[in-house]
């Protein structure tokens, strides 16, 4: 190894030389401020940046296509940009649908954000940024333009609690659409259970679920979900019925609050008030 550089040396010798003697004289030019050196510096120095850019060029014209960490690169810029614009265009739909949903809708609504999601496996609640500044009361129901949501447990001057679908403390009088079959819907912790349903009623998956005309929480009518299965239990007298929600409600970043109380307790309570 130690021949082969000797050798290397001994055969380069005249370009090491050459190389040293231009660093030194760089070096010398660099350090020397006179007004003629320093006119020989600004005349090198353009003229090595007009070699090294014509140099480039034509390196360039061998080298056109660029390497595949470039393509790769490229590539990322432009998924994120469409992410960015597919984020657009998701959250334009979803305020587009909430808006047109707040125009049919016969009800007063008030339109809030998700703030906080408080979930485990059997207790669903949102914070949203809506409160008694904004008129909201406890008992208001919440939904968006697919469906039913929750309803409002806990509310102060900005903020509020929703208590979600996929509460365990949270029973709904529903009703069973297409052959008006009444029941009270309930989340287990896995999914969202109607118990005790006659096996004499003809229930299918697919039916539609709403909330009841014998609701006390919600007023009737409001989409819930769908049926999405049925079991049979206590001797083939009974169907369990699973529903499967309108809405996704991990998903829900915006949603509307029912500027209405329906509970018949604090109605009662409010009328005795104004006696």
């Amino acid at each position: 190894m130690i021949k082969f550089i000797t050798r290397f040396i001994s055969q380069y010798k005249e370009y090491f030389l050459l190389v040293l003697l231009i660093i030194v004289s760089l070096s010398a030019l660099s350090s020397n401020e006179k007004p003629q050196v320093k006119r020989i510096r600004t005349f090198a120095l353009g003229s090595f940046a007009l070699f090294s850019e014509a140099v480039n060029s034509l390196f360039s014209l061998f080298h056109a296509e660029p390497s595949i960490d470039e393509l790769r690169r490229e590539n990322a810029d432009l998924m994120l940009e469409v992410n960015r614009l597919r984020n657009y265009k998701i959250e334009n739909e979803s305020l587009r649908s909430l808006l047109s949903f707040k125009d049919t809708a016969s009800y007063p609504l008030i339109y809030a954000d998700v703030v906080s999601k408080l979930v485990n496996k059997i207790q669903g609640n949102f914070i949203i940024n809506r409160g008694n500044s904004n008129g909201l009361k406890v008992g208001m129901p919440v939904l968006n333009e697919r469906g039913l949501i929750g309803i409002i447990t806990e509310t102060s001057d900005n903020f509020s609690v929703v208590k979600t679908l996929y509460n365990s403390n949270l029973n709904i009088a529903v009703t069973i659409q297409n052959i008006q079959v009444d029941g009270v819907l309930s989340w287990n912790g896995n999914e969202l259970i109607i118990k005790n349903i006659p096996t004499t009623y003809n229930v299918r998956v697919g039916d539609a679920v709403v909330t009841s005309d014998f609701s006390s929480l919600f007023p009737p009518g409001i989409p819930v979900g769908t049926v999405s299965k049925r079991e049979t239990i206590s001797l083939g007298l009974l169907h369990s019925i699973s529903i499967t929600p309108y809405t996704d409600i991990y998903a829900v970043d915006n949603l509307f609050v029912l500027m209405l109380v329906t509970s018949k307790e604090i109605n009662k309570l409010e009328m005795n008030l104004m006696k």
